[in-house]
């Protein structure tokens, strides 16, 4: 029996539960969501390629008209400090203007990339610093993973299949690359230039292809780590409905409190209605607070008895009626008036007690 009841425990740890929403949210939080980085990498290089496609030429036309007017204006410059200064300046401006338009494709795919794969989220969880990232044994044992296998494996995929399709872009422009030597200087740098967007094209597209891949892979690596035991259920049930334990301890001071609360009440009661032992209920009647007598306190068994035992001490008539003392239990809560249903009976009960007060 021992060693069945361990070997339960041991199960019991094992990561076989889905992961439920707030341990999703938490782990959202904390920056652990399913990403591909080829993805990034892939809608990052087409949307580049593709805006060095549209608009390569003018930027080519800068950067020649930079070189250009080098070589015809500044090159008769004296060379000063300010000369120099002004140099720079100018010269930095016009890369600035050609190298920013860039930057922003780039920060767009990249944010879109993002949004793509898990939507909106800003978290500096990841950019903590936490010393067991440089833990040296968990490094080793990252390297010789099951994740180090297969990340190798799609490195060497891609490299395959990357080179694969450039050499097949080169291939379909082999004739144009033999006549190279027939073409100027302008139509070389031309051709090399159209050659190259063809190519980051074809890569980002084929990157793009086999990212799918990747991201499928991703997720169903990031669903297996955030799988929880049952124990792990457990707790984070108690964590959310609270414990049990404590709920019911909670419950119970309510409830003597309440009692208390009820009990302080007795005292002010015009009447009390036993059945003789199960029952008591407590009437009072005040025309200021309501047209009808109301209850103040009522239980059944031990705290009936308390009842009785409050009322005798301080000088509360007590009337035995069964059916009025089951009937009222069953019908009123605390606060409530009575019903119409018991207005006759309770009057001449109240009646009775009214005249035998004033007889004494």
């Amino acid at each position: 029996m021992e060693l069945l009841r361990l070997d339960l425990q041991f199960f019991n740890q094992e990561k076989t539960e889905k992961a439920t929403p707030k341990k999703r949210q938490d782990s959202r939080n904390k920056g652990q969501v399913a990403k591909s980085q080829d993805i990034n990498s892939a809608i990052l290089l087409f949307f580049v390629f593709l805006f060095l496609l549209v608009f390569g030429s003018v930027m080519g036309e800068v950067f020649t008209g930079m070189y250009t007017y080098s070589f015809t204006e500044f090159i008769h410059w004296e060379v000063t400090a300010a000369t120099t200064e002004h140099v720079f300046f100018q010269m930095t401006m016009e890369a600035v203007k050609v190298v920013l338009p860039v930057m922003v494709v780039a920060v767009i795919a990249a944010l879109l990339s993002n949004y793509i794969q898990f939507g909106l989220l800003f978290s500096g969880e990841p950019l903590k610093f936490d010393l067991k990232k440089i833990d040296p044994i968990k490094g080793f044992k990252r390297i010789f993973s099951v994740r180090a296998l297969v990340e190798f494996l799609k490195s060497l995929l891609k490299i395959v299949s990357i080179g694969g399709v450039c050499f097949a872009v080169l291939w379909l422009q082999k004739d144009e690359l033999m006549l190279l030597s027939l073409k100027t200087v302008s139509e070389s740098i031309a051709f090399f230039a159209q050659l190259t967007i063809q190519m980051g094209i074809a890569a980002s597209l084929m990157l793009m292809f086999l990212s799918v891949f990747d991201y499928l892979y991703q997720r169903y690596d990031h669903e297996k780590n955030i799988k929880m035991s049952k124990q792990d259920v457990k707790d984070e049930y108690k964590k959310m409905e609270g414990d049990p334990l404590i709920k019911s301890r909670i419950k119970d001071t309510q409830r003597q409190m309440a009692q208390q609360r009820m009990m302080s009440e007795v005292p002010t009661a015009d009447v009390i209605i036993t059945n003789p032992t199960h029952f008591s209920i407590a009437l009072k009647y005040d025309e200021e607070k309501s047209d009808a007598p109301f209850v103040v306190a009522k239980g059944a068994d031990y705290v009936a008895f308390r009842i009785r035992e409050i009322a005798e001490a301080n000088g509360v008539m007590r009337i035995e009626n069964r059916s009025l003392a089951r009937g009222l239990y069953a019908s009123v809560e605390i606060g409530d008036s009575i019903p119409e249903e018991f207005y006759q009976a309770v009057a001449e009960v109240l009646a009775y007690v009214y005249k035998l007060q004033r007889k004494v």
